[in-house]
């Protein structure tokens, strides 16, 4: 395709986090409106690389001092080697420049080893410190070298060809690099306008402690989108540019808009006219809303924001969040809408 002088906008997302469940292991992340068909083609996208492309560290190799193969019981130890090579995989841990390290544990006598028993290298650190490695008793003597890796998605034991046995006594085994442990995405529809055929994605992302889900999402989405430059072969079209200034101008369009334009828009008119529940707020804003008498979106949109502020127990905070809510759907506060607009579209609809 060439390159042309003029292209249609694109629907620009908002992308917001849910705050009030955000965690270090769990987050639900908002894009919306998109354009129509995206959200699956972007929730796809970004699952696939948050499963299997972001960086992490994770323990690939042990010796465990006693015995030189994952078969071995260990004198002294309640739990055999086998199933203390599976507590061992699951460490989580955060590695603060990605570069390889060393970890050691040493349990003498009677006693519980965690990872909080562990010492690893400064740019090693530990998360599930209460996470349990082994058993020991009385007589018992624990003492295991770790070592540490960076790399993405899944990799298997790296044995050396033809060697069943190591002269150091190490043992390696599987690992799973990404701090990503489950990513859900659902698609819903949106309403911007008057079109009701826009996308809104919900991706809810699951991690491990060792990143967050901000981080682990800035790191995937740099990713697909280092892939997808190298599949340009023209110019970039700069179509946040372009999208942003055909905002911009409707913007405008809309402050110049007189009230008379809502007594032609019998969309518009037919979502003034609905109960503010359509807006979802959050319970604390509607409720507020409610309790006063602002039951449609009408009775806000006719309101100024100092109106709005004056209302019991409303707040700025709810104030923003309307004014985001009124805006997808390119209302705002202070519209005049004359209520014989409304009359005579009601008159006419019944008419018919």
């Amino acid at each position: 395709m060439s390159i042309k002088s003029e292209y249609k906008p694109l629907t620009i997302p908002k992308v917001t986090w849910d705050k009030k469940s955000l965690t270090n292991t769990y987050g639900v992340l908002v894009a919306q409106p998109l354009e129509p068909g995206f959200g699956i083609t972007l929730g796809n996208a970004l699952r696939r690389v948050l499963l299997g492309a972001v960086e992490g560290s994770a323990v690939t190799a042990v010796i465990i001092k006693g015995i030189n193969n994952e078969f071995s019981s260990i004198p002294g130890v309640v739990e055999d080697a086998m199933q203390i090579l599976l507590n061992i995989k699951q460490i989580v841990i955060y590695n603060k420049e990605g570069r390889p390290g060393q970890m050691t544990l040493k349990v003498t006598g009677a006693g519980i080893a965690r990872v909080a028993n562990i010492v690893a290298d400064e740019h090693l650190e530990l998360v599930n410190k209460d996470h349990v490695i082994a058993t020991v008793a009385t007589d018992g003597d624990l003492e295991i070298t770790f070592f540490v890796e960076s790399g993405r998605g899944y990799r298997i034991a790296q044995w050396p060809v033809g060697q069943a046995l190591q002269e150091d006594g190490r043992i390696y085994l599987d690992a799973m690099f990404s701090p990503v442990r489950k990513v859900l995405f659902d698609v819903e529809k949106a309403r911007v306008g008057r079109e009701i055929d826009h996308d809104k994605l919900t991706l809810q992302i699951y991690t491990d402690g060792s990143e967050s889900p901000a981080d682990v999402l800035h790191y995937a989405i740099s990713v697909l989108g280092s892939q997808l430059e190298h599949f340009l072969v023209l110019p970039k079209i700069p179509f946040n540019e372009i999208s942003a200034a055909a905002v911009v101008e409707e913007d405008q369009d809309n402050a110049e808009q007189s009230t008379n334009d809502f007594a032609l828009d019998p969309a518009t008119i037919e979502f003034l006219l609905k109960p503010v529940d359509e807006l979802e707020l959050s319970a604390r804003a509607h409720n507020c809303l409610v309790s006063s008498g602002k039951r449609r979106i009408l009775d806000l949109v006719n309101m100024t924001e100092d109106e709005v502020l004056k209302l019991k127990n409303f707040g700025r905070k709810s104030l923003v969040e309307v004014k985001e809510s009124m805006s997808t759907f390119n209302l705002s506060f202070g519209s005049n809408i004359r209520d014989e607009d409304i009359e005579n579209y009601l008159k006419n609809k019944n008419k018919k």
